[in-house]
């Protein structure tokens, strides 16, 4: 996938601890003029609350106040509207990205589970063979989420633990968010500058 793919991503954000790391996803899609599609679990806005300080009453005027200034387009979709656009695999999405994805979630998925929009749009990308990639955050971990975890990847699913690497020499909490959002990006093939990557790490402190 390009900046310039005409397909729109779909992004979700679940309950684990980590709101900010889908947050900053969809401002940096947003600001390629990338299409967003997002759904928020009723757990994603207890957490984008208790974590971001969102005033969570009036879920489309705190979104506005996030994105509203960007230039893409972001489409809201409530986690109970089953029969919602991106439900559907006639709907064609470039894919889904769950960060960050709780085990519940997570669970939900591998189990074929499609109880809320969440996980039916999930599901609809593993049987569309679409890009499905999940920004795991829980420690520490059991073995049910090792199985879930195994099982998904063996389907093709991209796990993408929210593991901040510290290499490229952070100075702020931002740029750790940004480099698990970086890690994204590079999966879904979308170019960016949002970390200093290895080898040019080292390039810059021969000069």
């Amino acid at each position: 996938m390009s900046s310039q793919s005409k397909r729109p991503l779909v992004v979700g954000i679940t309950g684990a601890s980590g709101s900010v790391y889908g947050v900053r996803l969809i401002t940096v899609l947003l600001e390629m003029n990338i299409e967003v599609h997002l759904v928020v679990t009723q757990a994603g806005w207890r957490v984008l609350k208790e974590e971001l300080g969102w005033e969570t009453t009036d879920r489309e005027k705190a979104l506005q106040a996030a994105f509203g200034h960007l230039p893409g387009r972001l489409v809201y979709h409530a986690v109970g509207d089953i029969g919602a656009s991106i439900a559907s695999g006639s709907f064609r999405t470039e894919g889904m990205v769950v960060i960050p994805c709780s085990m519940g979630s997570l669970s939900a998925i591998a189990h074929g589970s499609s109880d809320n929009l969440l996980a039916r749009t999930a599901d609809v990308m593993l049987k569309e063979g679409r890009e499905l990639i999940l920004v795991p955050r829980e420690t520490p971990l059991h073995a049910i989420h090792l199985e879930n975890m195994l099982k998904l990847a063996r389907m093709g699913v991209k796990m993408i633990p929210a593991m901040p690497a510290f290499y490229f020499g952070p100075a702020t909490l931002d740029d750790l968010v940004d480099f698990m959002v970086g890690k994204v990006l590079d999966s879904l093939r979308i170019e960016h500058q949002l970390f200093k990557r290895w080898g040019e790490q080292h390039e810059s402190d021969t000069r």
